[in-house]
């Protein structure tokens, strides 16, 4: 196939998404109202809650294996390097373009976290099914890619809201809470005159306390700072990081249903109990699979309601939302194809081209939306998440086309 029929197969479904999303948009607007805060807060309950576990349960359950889970053990090594890779270059922007405090846990986030399910759950299934798709038979190529697909949610949804989610909470706390150096802190009245006080009894040199079981020692500052100090506040840090850990958003539902999934589909006894047309507990199957059907749709007619938001606000500097495009649509996507290359080539991944397709595509996938719902949760950044959402998302239109069109080229 030439690369203009290549960009043509990936040109269809990213048009099919856009469309549903301008949809999403229309019945957004003030006038038509059906989309509207309040039914998108229902909508996206629902979705959250049934839909998407429904979908993510039945795609695994049926098209993964003990022997496929082992093929793919990759990809969760694969999604990780996506989020380390683009939290580093986060970072980068977030020194060079000066990101104020609090939306520097937002750009961590938009630069890492990338679509990993609804968007992938869309494009796969369309370019399967075009004439002229270079992953051979459109059944065979729709079942693989589905469960390559879900599991890749299924590990995205446990990074966001594990890696994710402390990183935006930690900033915003900074945010909160400045520099316990004594900068930018503001000391209340009765703080002060205690303070002064009490000053005339407390020691010249500050000791170290820190907890051993239940024997706890205090050494003067000058011993503590070498050989205890280090292990407490190591400690200290340990303590701190998990207790940033929300195990409610961990244990997301669809993360739960990942979990029901791999089990009904590396069990035997299980599995054909559940899957297969002689199956006595098919219809079971059946129903979880027709609600999952409705994730898709739903989730797009969300993601056109939430950008419109984005239209209206304001509030995060262009040089940001900028240096988010290019990390997300020329820096990951060049590194992906090397990373992907250098497994290949060490025999980590195997010869199945729509596993490196996916793989690659991993890597040129815009925002994933749980970071705005994030921000909502927090309710700090949702202004400025929203315009970040609007333009990654239109530029998506046609750099996630072009990408999809060169890896295409490269693994065909």
């Amino acid at each position: 196939m030439g690369f203009g029929d290549l960009f043509l197969v990936a040109l269809e479904p990213v048009l099919k998404v856009l469309i549903i999303t301008g949809v999403g948009s229309f019945l957004a607007l003030k006038r038509i109202d059906l989309l509207g805060p309040s039914a998108r807060h229902h909508l996206n309950n629902i979705v959250y809650y049934v839909f998407g576990p429904a979908m993510v349960a039945s795609y695994l359950a049926e098209t993964i294996t003990m022997e496929s889970l082992l093929q793919l053990w990759f990809m969760p090594v694969n999604i990780l390097l996506t989020f380390v890779i683009g939290s580093i270059l986060a970072w980068m922007l977030n020194k060079i373009a000066r990101t104020p405090q609090h939306l520097r846990g937002l750009v961590v986030g938009c630069c890492s976290a990338g679509n990993l399910g609804n968007l992938l759950l869309i494009i796969i299934p369309g370019v399967c099914n075009e004439s002229n798709s270079p992953f051979g038979d459109p059944s065979l190529c729709t079942a693989s890619g589905n469960a390559y697909v879900s599991l890749s949610m299924a590990i995205g949804g446990i990074y966001i809201w594990s890696y994710v989610y402390i990183i935006m909470r930690i900033s915003i706390n900074k945010n909160i809470n400045p520099d316990k150096s004594g900068e930018n802190v503001e000391s209340s009245p009765r703080e002060i005159s205690g303070s002064s006080t009490e000053s005339s009894t407390e020691p010249l040199l500050p000791s170290v306390v820190c907890e051993s079981n239940s024997t706890v020692v205090q050494l003067p500052h000058e011993e503590s700072s070498e050989k205890v100090s280090v292990g407490c506040r190591f400690k200290q840090k340990i303590r701190g990081f998990m207790g940033e850990i929300n195990l409610k958003m961990l244990f997301a539902p669809s993360t739960i249903a990942a979990i029901f999934g791999f089990t009904i589909g590396t069990v035997p006894l299980l599995r054909n109990a559940v899957i297969g047309d002689d199956a006595p507990l098919r219809v079971v199957e059946s129903s979880i699979y027709l609600l999952g059907e409705a994730c898709i749709p739903a989730l797009t007619l969300i993601i056109g309601a939430n950008l419109l938001k984005g239209l209206r606000s304001s509030g995060v500097g262009a040089m940001v939302v900028l240096g988010i495009i290019l990390v997300r649509y020329v820096a990951l996507p060049l590194i992906g194809i090397v990373v992907i290359k250098a497994a290949r080539s060490l025999g980590l991944v195997g010869a199945d081209s729509l596993y490196q397709f996916i793989l690659m595509l991993q890597f040129a996938l815009p925002p994933a939306m749980s970071v705005g719902t994030i921000s909502q949760l927090f309710e700090a950044g949702e202004s400025e998440c929203s315009v970040i959402m609007l333009w990654t998302y239109v530029v998506a239109v046609l750099s996630f086309t072009l990408w999809s069109t060169f890896y295409m080229w490269l693994v065909a």
